[in-house]
């Protein structure tokens, strides 16, 4: 299988299949903020915005990376650009390996002429590192699609499960604090929805990255993902189930490096599970899987989604007192 229809097979089974974790969930439901019956705010006023990585957001949250290389991809891509552009949000692009070894792809990828102001990321798998990939190779990603950065994912469990994927993940912390000051744009850490740990983050805490994306588990296994588009069936139940949920990877992530920005992601499917992010420790949010099927729809479907998140935080806001994004991390979550 070439990697393009790999990465089509990829959406056929998210749009298809049942690709969330069965007996694993993100942790948020662990808590709760608390609820003020006497808030002194007003709905009208509360503020979600935001700056992030240099750009403004209209509120804390990012489409997450999702596909690229497939004519269906370029359809995705472009209307969830279309809906981050109309909204004020960001957005971060699929594994763009696919455009940088087969030309043909990178129209899937092109995605600034529909979305001009966003925040967008561009993003590579870090595993490229072992298999020749450079600062420039890393500087191309960007500046081919007009990203303001690049996220670099780790993902060994999907590799590792995935036909033919890449197995070798030694030597990588050295070889990141060679790469990535040598890159000229932001580059940032990211899991697929396995999760970072603390000790991770402790471990690249010199390199440079502008950011870390928590990815923790709780919403889509992608190694779930690549057992049902290999085999179209579960056949490593206790293994896709496997990683750090992603309340616990934020709490772990912040303590180990408290001055870094955090993305939370993984699992987030509410605009209250933003709000309770940004208590834990997050910056900024990323949801993906239920923007995938609105996206093959049209902007304007994917754009109903983003809004009510929007909506939601900011009423979780109003109901918690807190007019200010800031005073969310202020907050002390509730333990249910």
């Amino acid at each position: 299988m070439s990697l393009r229809q790999r990465k089509h097979r990829h959406i056929e089974v998210c749009l298809e299949g049942d690709v969330e974790y069965a007996r694993r969930t993100t942790g948020f439901e662990r808590y709760d903020l608390p609820y003020r019956a006497l808030p002194e705010t007003r709905l009208d006023a509360i503020d979600t915005r935001t700056r992030f990585l240099g750009r403004e957001l209209s509120a804390p949250l990012l489409v997450g990376a999702m596909t690229g290389g497939s004519q269906l991809s370029g359809l995705i891509n472009r209307n969830l650009a279309r809906a981050a552009q109309r909204l004020g949000l960001g957005m971060m692009l699929g594994s763009q390996r696919v455009m940088l070894e087969d030309p043909a792809a990178r129209a899937s990828f092109a995605v600034r002429r529909d979305a001009p102001d966003i925040l967008l990321i561009g993003n590579l798998g870090v595993a490229q590192l072992n298999r020749g990939y450079g600062a420039e190779r890393l500087r191309e990603a960007v500046e081919l699609v007009g990203a303001d950065a690049l996220a670099l994912h780790t993902n060994p469990l999907q590799e590792a499960l995935q036909l033919g994927g890449d197995v070798d993940f030694t030597g990588l912390v050295a070889r990141l604090g060679e790469v990535v000051p040598a890159v000229g744009h932001p580059v940032l850490l990211k899991e697929v929805g396995h999760g970072l740990s603390g000790a991770v983050a402790a471990s690249v805490r010199e390199v440079g990255f502008a950011a870390l994306d928590v990815a923790g588990a709780g919403g889509t296994s992608w190694a779930k993902v690549e057992d049902l588009a290999n085999h179209g069936e579960v056949r490593h139940p206790d293994l896709v189930e496997w990683g750090i949920p992603t309340a616990e990877a934020l709490l772990e992530v912040r303590h180990a490096v408290p001055a870094m920005p955090l993305i939370a992601s993984g699992g987030i499917r509410s605009g209250l599970d933003v709000a309770k992010a940004l208590a834990l420790g997050a910056q900024v949010a990323a949801v993906a899987l239920p923007l995938l099927a609105p996206a093959t729809e049209s902007a304007e479907a994917v754009e109903a989604v983003l809004a009510r998140f929007v909506t939601e935080l900011r009423v979780a806001m109003h109901g918690a007192g807190v007019e200010r994004l800031e005073g969310l991390s202020a907050l002390e979550l509730r333990a249910r």
